[in-house]
This record gives C-alpha cells, structure tokens and sequence, in this order.
C-alpha cells in the first residue's frame, strides 16, 4: 500500500503543498519519507491527523513494515532529469564487504556518503575516519526514518537482512546496490525482484566481476561461438564455508558496542556465542544468516555460466554432498543441475555441476580440459568454470582471463573485451545517464535463485528435486517447500515480504 502520489513544489513566489512529498525545485532535492516537513516551510493544517509533525518513530516504523511510505516513482523519476545531480548515499554495514562497496561508490564524484549503519560500534571505526561526516546508526529502520534526502544505498550486511533491509529501502523509494547472495531464501530473491521491477527503481547486485574484463571477456567467445555449442559445464570452489561439528553448548557476554537483538534482526532469538562462532565473519556457515560456500562464491562463479549460455530457470537439482547438519551448512558440495537449453547449447537441456571444498570436476572432464596438476598454465584454478563444447573447452578462473584447449580452438586469438566500474554504473544509472545497471535484479534475482536451489538441494542429499520457478515451488518433493520462505520474528515484519 502506498500513499497518494502527493508533493510541494517549492519555486520563487509559489508554493503548492499536499500532505507528504516536498521538492525543491531549485536544487532538486527529494525528501522521499512521506512523514517529514520540510524545516524551513510553514506548517499547513497542523490539526489533520496524519500530518508529518504528529508523526511518531512508532508509526513511521509500524507504517514501514506496512509499506505506507513514500512514492517511488517521483524520485527516479527527477533523477532521470537531472544527470548532474549529487547522490546522497548511505551504507547499511560499516565493515568489510560493505567498506570496500562504500568506498568505492564514493569515489564517484557525484556521490556524498551522508550515513552508515551498523549493529557492532567498534566496526565503524574505519568508515567514521573515512567519511567524518557522515551520520552513524545502529538500526537500520531509524535510518531510514531519519534520512530524508537519500537517493541510493548499499546492503553489504550478513545475507539474512538482505532483504529486510532491502526491501525497506525500496518501500521508501530509494535504489539499491544488494550485496550477492540478494537474499537469504528464494521468496525474498523473488520478491525483493519484483518490487524493484514495480517501483522502478535502479538496482545492481555486488557481483562487481560480472561488469569486469575477464567474464565478459569469456561470455563473447562463448556466445561467438568459440567453442562450438556448450555440452555442460562444471565449476567449482575451494572455500569451506560450513560446519560438521557441535554447536558450542555456552553463552558469552556479549561484546561491548554490539547490539545483538539487531545483529540478529528477523531471525530467531537465541543466546550470543563468541569466540567469533557467528560474528563477525562465520555467520556465512550458520543456516539462519548465510546461505554457505555457494550462496558466497556461487553467485560469482555460476555469473558467467548464466549470463554466456542465457540461461533461465533450472528443471531439476540433485545434490550428492553431504547434508548440513541442525546449525550449519556442509563442504565438499557436489550439486548437478539440469538447465533448458539455450541458443548457446548443444541439446534440448544443459548439465551444470557445482563443487566446493575438496570437491573438484571429474578425472575425464579434467582431462578433456587437459588439466596437468601443478604446470603452470594448464593447472585447475582454485577457483572457476571448465565448459565443454562441441569444439574444444573453455576454462575460466576466477578471476583471470579464459584460455581455450583443443587442436581446433587452440590458436583462436582472444580479444579483451574492456570492463567497466560496477559501482559506478549503478550511481550513472540511478542519476538517469544510462537505462539500466548490468547486475539488476532482473538478471540477478533469476541468478540467485537458481543458486539458492543448490543449498535447499543439499538438504535433500541424493533425491532429485523437480523445480517449478513460476509457482515458486518443487513438484516432487513437497518437504522441500518448507525452506523456499522462511518465518520472520514477531515484530519484524516487512511490507511485500
């Protein structure tokens, strides 16, 4: 639900003000929360009930996870207009990931880092040395209610408020740079592209190789035809983001300046375990906050496979791994997907093999790529893609430009396609100068989808699982439905999830 498409326009002599949205025409400056006057005009009709100076912090955040907020489409919309225009930005996380996304969107010239959120106070040290003025909060919702003249954020957080604060961010009308996996579970992915689609609003996943020379580089030859039509393909990666042992029976203190009842947000309610168990980096192994090794590196490494074949949603997924246990996710993943088939595909279907840990290709698809262990040139990346062809094999590392094996390709030159700024294409695009980011969820949601797929899979050791992405739903294996959407906790609700 969103209220009325309502604005002032304030220019010169006139004035015309109906209830929440005020522009400035002079500068263009957007106030997208509908609960918010603007300081310097008069207050009109103080007595109606839902003007903004009788707006509480309670009703802003119960009209938050209502969806009652600001209307998009204005915002974009004078963005669009306005290609010179300053971005006032902020970043949901302080640290890590999220540090390396802010400081290099700030780099853009047209971007002012005006606030940051975190739930851990000691990991905002770095960002407040970096960006002194910049305004610091602990809860992502006062952000967001307090931020008035905010185009465009970043969610660099654990993946499980991927979507929360994601979607809160589009609900008040703001375009997002979404750290990968987009969300935690399928619903959200599906719902957090949806919304984007519907309010319009400029979106990019932090797959920031995607928009690099190496993978595009490798998706022209494959759509060239380099290699012939692709058979199958395998990828793979070393880390080991999972657990096999006990869950540690403590409670620690927690830490001074870390807020876990926000730490944990819409999960579950549990006692804080130290030791580093789930923050500030081993959350990626817990089932409730991360979504393991493939969740990680998948939406890297499956980018390219998806973007050069053209893939669309998966038919089945079957998992031979072993199974996560009652806290955490599993290694040494073996996931085998079966893909429509593409232009860019030999037959009707395409086969596309995920490993991880010390799982590696087979010894027959290694030897048709000629993998010779520890030759320089001709080894296995630690990490990346083989696709083989009915014409010779492409392999491609991550990250490093693709070589071609075969007498019939062997000799193709390679020409480098050049890349370009991931971060900054999403600032160009949410300033109106180009029509659309590379990574939008258009294109991203679809991807993490089908990488998600893989986790719930894992679930479901050696049981093919039948997928119906329209319905949202497995067809074969009903118990599997159950980790397609998961319940949030009481009082965290977000409007469209």
């Amino acid at each position: 639900m969103l209220l009325s498409a309502s604005f002032a326009i304030r220019h010169s002599s006139f004035v015309i003000r109906h209830s929440s949205f005020v522009i400035r025409h002079s500068s263009f400056v957007i106030r997208h929360s509908s609960f918010f006057p603007l300081p310097s005009a008069p207050v009109a009709n103080t007595k109606h009930p839902m003007h903004p100076s009788l707006r509480t912090r309670r009703s802003f955040l119960r009209d938050l996870a209502l969806g009652v907020t600001a209307a998009p489409w204005v915002t974009r919309g004078l963005l669009a207009q306005s290609p010179n225009s300053i971005i006032h930005h902020a970043s949901f996380g302080c640290a890590g990931m999220a540090m390396s996304d802010v400081t290099s969107l700030a780099k853009h010239a047209a971007v002012k880092i005006v606030a940051g959120c975190d739930v851990d106070e000691k990991r905002t040290v770095e960002f407040r040395k970096t960006f002194p003025e910049a305004r610091i909060y602990s809860d992502f919702r006062e952000l967001l209610e307090k931020e008035k003249d905010l185009q465009t954020v970043n969610v660099s957080t654990p993946d499980h408020m991927h979507a929360p604060i994601g979607v809160s961010a589009l609900n008040c009308g703001l375009h997002v740079y979404g750290q990968k996996p987009l969300a935690h579970d399928l619903y959200e992915v599906r719902r957090m592209t949806e919304i984007a689609r519907e309010k319009k609003l400029v979106t990019q996943m932090g797959i920031q190789i995607h928009s690099g020379p190496d993978y595009r580089t490798a998706c022209k030859l494959i759509q060239d035809g380099a290699i012939g039509k692709v058979k199958e393909v395998h990828t793979w990666s070393s880390k080991k983001w999972g657990d096999n042992g006990a869950m540690p029976t403590k409670t620690d203190s927690i830490p001074e300046g870390l807020d876990w009842d926000l730490w944990l947000g819409v999960a579950a309610e549990r006692p804080f375990i130290g030791g580093g168990w789930y923050h500030p980096a081993n959350w990626r192994k817990r089932l409730d906050f991360g979504t393991g090794t493939f969740g990680d590196m998948g939406c890297h490494i499956y980018d390219p496979v998806f973007k050069a074949l053209a893939l669309t949603a998966p038919l089945s997924v079957h998992s031979s791994g072993p199974k996560p246990n009652e806290h955490s996710w599993a290694t040494n993943a073996v996931i085998d997907y079966v893909f429509p088939g593409t232009a860019y595909t030999e037959g009707a279907t395409v086969r596309v093999v995920w490993y991880d840990g010390d799982e590696r290709p087979p010894k027959d698809v290694q030897d048709t790529a000629k993998i010779v262990k520890g030759e320089k040139g001709k080894s296995l990346p630690d990490q990346g893609s083989i696709f083989l062809g009915t014409e010779g094999v492409m392999i491609l590392p991550h990250i490093a430009q693709p070589r071609l094996v075969g007498d019939d390709v062997a000799d193709t030159k390679i020409e480098k396609v050049e890349g370009e700024n991931h971060w900054h294409q999403f600032i160009e695009t949410a300033r109106g100068n180009r029509p659309k980011t590379d990574a939008n969820w258009d294109y991203a949601g679809p991807l993490t989808e089908a990488v998600l797929l893989g986790s719930v899979a894992t679930r479901f050791p050696k049981t093919l699982l039948e997928w119906d992405a329209a319905a949202l739903k497995f067809t074969n294996v009903a118990e599997a439905n159950a980790f397609v959407k998961r319940t949030y906790r009481a009082g965290r609700d977000v409007a469209g999830l």
